[in-house]
């Protein structure tokens, strides 16, 4: 993905404004929000299981997060998967510590059934759910991205999902096609929920029609040119992440100048 095709992405998420469901985790729910408005998307954070099927239909996209687990949550979040497979909406999952509990890593694999567009996680996470031994560490990875580069061309061929594991590299696969990304900076590991924010903007580049792979790839592309833009005058992890928010917004034809960083 060259500038100019980044540019031409943001350019039609910003034109169609894609309404971007979420069921995510009480930790990140404001700045996954605030991330996707930034940007040019429109959130709602509809998790209630009386409606959150019903709500489907109305989104460009889902984003189903597993972060805070309860049982109430996964009753919403299995019909509201089926919901958008049997609509032809795309959805993308992103399987928040699956590998260090049996109940987190069942409730991922029950939704991986349901046919996700996207899968995006770290390494461990990705490993444990292609089968392999992650060595999680609650929500955290013990294992860099390049360790899971096998095991993800492995679940997306199981899956069918485009398949994402974000690091200090990011690389997209959908089991025949695999690129690596290396924008971004070390200071996305400093704040809550920037993995969950990189999920929320692949699902609204979903919403805007691009394809699973291109928007996952743009989706990582723009959070982390717009981490390369904050970084510059952050004083530490807090103003960093309300420049990430701001560097959203302003991503331009400046800060989209440097382009993707191939790895």
């Amino acid at each position: 993905m060259e500038q100019a095709d980044l540019k031409s992405a943001i350019e039609r998420l910003r034109a169609r404004t894609p309404l971007v469901h979420n069921i995510t985790n009480f930790v990140v729910m404001n700045t996954t929000a605030n991330a996707l408005l930034a940007l040019g998307a429109s959130p709602a954070m509809v998790h209630a299981v009386e409606e959150a099927a019903e709500f489907v239909p109305l989104a460009q996209a889902l984003v189903i997060n597993i972060g805070t687990l309860s049982a109430h949550w996964v009753e919403a979040m299995e019909p509201a998967a089926e919901t958008a497979h049997a609509r032809g909406i795309p959805w993308i999952l992103d399987p928040v510590a699956a590998g260090a509990t049996a109940y987190r890593t069942e409730t991922a694999r029950r939704l991986i059934d349901r046919k996700p567009s996207v899968i995006r996680g770290n390494a461990s996470e990705i490993m444990s759910l292609a089968g392999e031994v992650g060595s999680a560490r609650g929500v955290d990875s013990t294992r860099g991205s390049d360790a899971a580069r096998d095991a993800a061309g492995r679940l997306a061929r199981s899956s069918g999902a485009v398949v994402a594991v974000t690091g200090a590299v990011d690389y997209v696969t959908d089991g025949e096609r695999m690129t690596g990304l290396a924008n971004g900076d070390p200071m996305l590991a400093r704040v809550t929920g920037t993995g969950c924010m990189a999920t929320a903007l692949i699902g609204a580049f979903l919403g805007a029609g691009l394809d699973p792979f291109d928007a996952t790839t743009a989706g990582l592309a723009t959070i982390g040119i717009a981490a390369e833009a904050a970084i510059v005058g952050a004083n530490g992890p807090g103003s960093f992440q309300v420049a990430l928010i701001d560097a959203l917004y302003r991503i331009d034809d400046a800060a989209l100048a440097a382009g993707v960083h191939w790895a």
